[in-house]
């Protein structure tokens, strides 16, 4: 059945697959909702026009993957550093990191898509949050300290300093991601051959290769590209209809949604960032999981559509 979430008038956030708009989200509305199994919806946005006087809001029929309700938001947060927020900017929100905390409840962000490094007031911020299985994780956060709910697939506890230590220490498998043109969006194995210094690494992919053949690519990495490897603890036997999963493509995973289930354990995968439709085996396919707030997040499916 259709989600109630994506009803006609649902305030809702639309993510764009043109280019210099990727990776983030946009307010919006629905216009019109799904057909009944359908994919497509009508929405208009609230930030972006069609004219250059702003008189006439852009709407635009796109596919139900690239739209998900409006997150909660707190009324007040004091931001910490290393904390994962959405900022808004260029008319939406757009993931970064909180590098530096700043005089007069500004912060400094930093985005991993752009490589690029800028101030913001409180107000622009938000907690990032993942919309996973019909629910944001991690949950809204009653006044008081207490949750609003509990995602089970998370976490009980956030780890220790000395288990992220552990986490990174020499020999440890690890997942990294790189600000280069081409391998954006994407996660790599690798092994930490040591920490340099505080909250940088030396590590070594595990598949990728240097220019000339003869070695495993060695590379220094901050604690923003860096995260554990991520645990093979939920084995399903086939992946479902919009199902968030990641893709073993080009030696590294890559986020995307299941578009369609196949014969034969196969299946077509949609990747946002490139607006590209792919077709992967089961092998080479595995659960979508985000470390979040020092937990591992498993996202279960990217909608709830069907039942």
């Amino acid at each position: 059945m259709v989600d109630t979430h994506f009803k006609k008038g649902a305030k809702i956030e639309i993510s764009s697959d043109e280019e210099g708009f990727r990776g983030a989200w946009f307010p919006g509305a629905v216009i019109k909702p799904p057909a009944k199994k359908g994919r497509k919806v009508h929405v208009e946005y609230e930030t972006l026009f069609t004219d250059e006087n702003g008189t006439s809001l852009l709407r635009e029929t796109i596919d139900l993957v690239q739209i998900r309700p409006t997150p909660p938001r707190e009324t007040s947060r004091i931001f910490k550093l290393s904390e994962e927020v959405d900022a808004f900017f260029n008319d939406g929100w757009w993931e970064g990191v909180v590098t530096e905390l700043l005089e007069g409840s500004r912060y400094s962000v930093y985005f991993r898509g752009t490589g690029e490094q800028l101030e913001f007031e409180d107000s622009d911020l938000r907690l990032h949050r993942e919309w996973v299985d019909g629910k944001w994780v991690p949950p809204l956060e009653i006044e008081g300290g207490g949750e609003a709910e509990k995602l089970s697939m998370t976490a009980e506890t956030n780890p220790s300093k000395e288990m992220e230590k552990e986490a990174f220490s020499k020999g440890s498998l690890v997942e990294v991601s790189s600000d280069e043109d081409g391998f954006q969006g994407a996660w790599f194995a690798a092994t930490v051959v040591r920490a340099i210094g505080k909250d940088k690494f030396l590590i070594e992919y595990r598949d990728l290769r240097t220019e000339d053949d003869t070695e495993f690519l060695k590379e220094q990495v901050d604690g923003l590209h860096i995260r554990p490897y991520p645990p093979d603890t939920l084995k399903v036997d086939k992946f479902k209809l919009y199902e968030e999963v990641d893709a073993l493509y080009n030696d590294g995973w890559w986020v995307g949604v299941v578009s369609k289930v196949l014969s034969g354990s196969r299946y077509l995968v949609y990747f946002k960032g490139t607006n590209e439709e792919m077709e992967f085996e089961y092998s080479d396919l595995r659960l979508h999981q985000d470390w979040i707030d020092g937990k591992w997040v498993v996202a279960s499916k990217a909608l709830n559509i069907e039942d």
